[in-house]
Order: C-alpha cells, then sequence, then structure tokens
C-alpha cells in the first residue's frame, strides 16, 4: 500500500476486522467495511470538487459519522483536513477559513446559514450541507484511492486560540497523530474490545487525537454523541456497555450529580480519561465509589494532544500532579536561563517528541519562536516536577482561563472591549464558578465623564465571539493595579473578584 499515513487507516482495519461494528449514531451501526466503503465514495467525490494533495477540507459540525468519513477521504487524498469548532461565532469561522484556504467545507443543517454569510473573501468553492452528504457518497465509486502520502504530510489544521487575539493553525501531519495514537495505545490500554463513548466534540484536539483516532487503529466501536446531556449519556453506557469515556470535569460532575446516577448500571466503565483541569475531590469520591478512577494528564493541541497520564493507581499519591511523560514524548522544565530546573522548582514545561509539531500554519516567525534550541517546544505553561518526575502544573503563563474545557485566552476579549470608546482599560481574568471550573469576568475603567454599563459591553461582544467566550460579567474599577511598569497586576484583581 501506498499510503502511509491515516487515510490508509480503515481501509487496513477492513482486511482485519471488516465485519467488526466502528461507529454507533442514534442506534444505528456501521461496520469498518461500510466505513471504508463510504470513505472511499466520498473520496472519489470530492475528488471531483478538485480536492488533491494539500487541498483543504474543513469541516463544521457536531459529532456524526460524516465527521470521520470526511477526515478519512480528505486524508486519503493527501489532503488536509480542517476541523471547526461549533461554538464559534461567525467572523472566527470566517478567519478560519480564509486563513487555513480551505476550498471545500461540509457543515450541519444547523449551522449553514451561519457558515454561508462567513464566506466573504474565502476560497471556499463548495458548501455541502450534511443533509447533502449522502448524494456525495453516493456519486462516489468504491474503490480505495492508494496515492503515495508519505507520514510527514501535513494531515490536519487545528487552530488553538491566539495568545494576541487571532488563533494559529497547528499544522499536525499523519506522523504526530499516528505517535500520539501509540502513546495513547501504551500509556491508556485501549483494546480492540473496548465501546468508547464520545460525549466531548471530535473537533477539540482531546476527543480527535486521544479518543477516535487510537479507538480505529485498535479497531474498537465508537459510540457518538452529538451533544452532552447527562441523562441520555447514562442511558447510553448502561444499553451499548460502553468501556471508555473521555470528557472534562464538568461532564463527569454533571453525571455523578444527576438522579439517573444511582440506578444506573455503569459496571461495564473500565477507562475514565479527564483532562482540561483537575477534578475536584467530591467527583473522584463519588466514581470511586461506583469502583472507577480517573486517568488525567496535560497536553496542547501542539502535542497532538497528549503530554503526560496520570494513571488510576497515582489519583490519591500523586494528587494534582498531571502525571509522567507519555511514552514516546519528552518533557523538561527549564529557568529563565533555559538551564533544565531541579526538581521541585518552577519551571516552563518543554515538550518533544514524533508527537509534537513543527511549526504552525503559515507563521514562519511564531513557528520559530516556539522551539528553545529548535527542538524542545515552549509550552508557555510554568510547572515542576518532583523527585519522581511527576509533572505539577504550576501556573498558566498566558493567563489562559479553562471553561468547561474550553481554553480562552483573555486577550481576544480584552482587542474587542478596548474598541469601546468609553473604555479606558479592560483586563479579563478566570474566577472559580462552580459547573464550569472557571468562567470570565471583565474588569473595566471607564473613561473620565464616560458613561457604560454591563448590558453596553455585552452587547458589542454578542455574535463576535463564542458564547463561551463571552464574561459572566463586567465589573467597574475606578482604577486598574499594575506594575511599575505599567502592566495591569491581574493577580490583584484575581484576589479581589475571586468569588
Amino acid at each position: 500500500m501506498l499510503n502511509q499515513g491515516l487515510g490508509s487507516w480503515v481501509h487496513r482495519r477492513l482486511q482485519k476486522s471488516g465485519d467488526k461494528v466502528a461507529t454507533i449514531f442514534q442506534d444505528e451501526f456501521t461496520t469498518y467495511r461500510q466505513l471504508d466503503e463510504r470513505s472511499n465514495r466520498l473520496a472519489h467525490s470530492l475528488r471531483g470538487l478538485g480536492i488533491t494533495a494539500g487541498s483543504r477540507v474543513a469541516y463544521l459540525g457536531e459529532n456524526h459519522p460524516s465527521f470521520l468519513e470526511t477526515f478519512f477521504a480528505t486524508t486519503m487524498l493527501g489532503a488536509i483536513f480542517v476541523p471547526v469548532n461549533t461554538r464559534l461565532a461567525g467572523p472566527e469561522i470566517n478567519y478560519i477559513l480564509k486563513d487555513s484556504g480551505a476550498q471545500v467545507i461540509i457543515v450541519s443543517n444547523e449551522l449553514a446559514s451561519l457558515t454561508l454569510a462567513s464566506l466573504e473573501d474565502t476560497h471556499v468553492t463548495t458548501l455541502v450541507r450534511v443533509a447533502q452528504f449522502e448524494m456525495l457518497v453516493a456519486e462516489g465509486t468504491p474503490e480505495f484511492i492508494d496515492i503515495d502520502v508519505a507520514l510527514d504530510s501535513p494531515a490536519v489544521i487545528m487552530y488553538t486560540s491566539g495568545t494576541t487575539g487571532q488563533p494559529k493553525g497547528a499544522l499536525l501531519t499523519h506522523e504526530n497523530l499516528t505517535w500520539n495514537a501509540l502513546n495513547v495505545l501504551v500509556d491508556y490500554d485501549i483494546v480492540s474490545t473496548d465501546v468508547s463513548l464520545m460525549i466531548s466534540p471530535l473537533f477539540h484536539s482531546a476527543a480527535f487525537g486521544m479518543g477516535l483516532l487510537p479507538a480505529i487503529l485498535k479497531g474498537a466501536t465508537l459510540l457518538l454523541e452529538a451533544g452532552f446531556e447527562p441523562g441520555r449519556v447514562l442511558h447510553l453506557i448502561e444499553k451499548y456497555q460502553a468501556t471508555v469515556i473521555s470528557g472534562v470535569p464538568t461532564t463527569y460532575q454533571m453525571l455523578c450529580e444527576h438522579a439517573d446516577w444511582d440506578k444506573t448500571d455503569i459496571s461495564s466503565l473500565e477507562k475514565l480519561t479527564c483532562g482540561g483541569s483537575s477534578v475536584p475531590l467530591r467527583v473522584i469520591e463519588a466514581y470511586e465509589k461506583r469502583g472507577l478512577s480517573f486517568t488525567g494528564g496535560y497536553g496542547m493541541t501542539e502535542t497532538s494532544p497528549g503530554a503526560t497520564s496520570l494513571q488510576p493507581t497515582h489519583a490519591r499519591t500523586k494528587a494534582g500532579s498531571a502525571g509522567l511523560p507519555h511514552f514516546f514524548t519528552g518533557m523538561r522544565i527549564v529557568d529563565d536561563n533555559q538551564q533544565v530546573a531541579a526538581p521541585g522548582e518552577i519551571g516552563e514545561i518543554q515538550l518533544r517528541g514524533p508527537n509534537v509539531i513543527a511549526a504552525y500554519w503559515n507563521l514562519p516567525d511564531a513557528s520559530a519562536k516556539a522551539f528553545a534550541d529548535g527542538t524542545w517546544f515552549r509550552s508557555g505553561d510554568m510547572g515542576y516536577v518532583d523527585d519522581e518526575g511527576f509533572l505539577f502544573v504550576a501556573d498558566r503563563v498566558k493567563d489562559m482561563i479553562i471553561s468547561g474545557g474550553e481554553n480562552i485566552y483573555p486577550a481576544e476579549i480584552e482587542q474587542l472591549i478596548i474598541e469601546l470608546p468609553e473604555v479606558s482599560a479592560v483586563a479579563v481574568i478566570g474566577v472559580a464558578h462552580e459547573k464550569w471550573g472557571e468562567a470570565p469576568v471583565a474588569v473595566v475603567t471607564v473613561q473620565p465623564g464616560a458613561k457604560l454599563d454591563a448590558e453596553r459591553v455585552m452587547a458589542h461582544l454578542d455574535g463576535r465571539l463564542a458564547r463561551f467566550k463571552i464574561p459572566r460579567r463586567v465589573e467597574f474599577i475606578d482604577e486598574m493595579p499594575r506594575t511599575a511598569s505599567g502592566k495591569i497586576r491581574k493577580a490583584d484583581l484575581r484576589a479581589l473578584y475571586r468569588s
């Protein structure tokens, strides 16, 4: 087989377990044989639309079998897959489509109107609603397209929220994603008999890299769920005997606090993976009462996305830790002089390995700055390791807020608020939130003699940012606390508005 990349995986899997169930969606079963044929047919149709090696194909929609089919068809052709966050506003979608140069976008029916209004100045020539998707599949021929796709070829552009207001496209190669999947197989014990319930959106690097791809590589079954409703998720666990769930602390909290928690048979569950932030102790205890423990970890889109994992055996003894580096991933902590820090000494977390990207899409300067010594990726996060090498994340250098598993960068919000003429200064901080872990709050100072209220600020952001990024409240302050150099002291603001 010429294709060494991810686009060959389903066809390779066909030869080993063609009649095995690959996906379950809304009580419909698709075998690996069917997934292979549908992906092949779609690839032929995409090629008919002008998609060739290096072309970009975007997908905007909730979890659905068409996500997998689009991805495998795209990479079969040596083209590049661009998953888009369904929670983005029109201008954000427009930026990603323009920046990636996507020619085709496949979009859910619900988001079609928003997407159509976001195509100005993009290279999109074809928009396919999921309702029209079946026509594309039917029109293609079922033969596998085997072309030469090398492991170091680009496979996915996955956009990360930008610390300077604009997202960056992390260019993930077939090699990056393959090695990440191998890391998952080694450190999470994924097996072919697993039924992995995908409640996190596949456009996120965690669900995509840690859930979807390892399951396909191993020949397991993916139970796809378009949204998250805790009662329905509990029902699906029991009905389909799910063995694996990947989520964020909020989802696990909502499950164990649901009225059906105690009366649902969840005995099939074996592996619970959690990222985004630490799991509250009361949630850990609720699952321990049912004989379950969490596997935690640390990572980012640029590491495809896994970097470290904390196994359940260390959940108590290493509480608060993000664990040890993945099997094929290197990690170090360095001080301001780029010297390796001693155990217990806080420094920047840096990573390297075959799962780490080599570059951002069309950003050579940002790509160069992202690496120390040309090899170690600079995460921008601070942390330390203990005497046994376990990582503890100490702080987010970039002031990133994690709300319900979503990364929010204050600079993006601040740039929009400062556009209001009445605003003299603004700082967006994360404060504790019972349900979401953290929530953004905007702290604003107003120009002398000007009048401004929270409603005006919210109205200015509405439609320009994804809903999860919009601050939960706006606080007005007479004067910002600042350092001697004039920088806003966000630590002081967090202390002031911590509740």
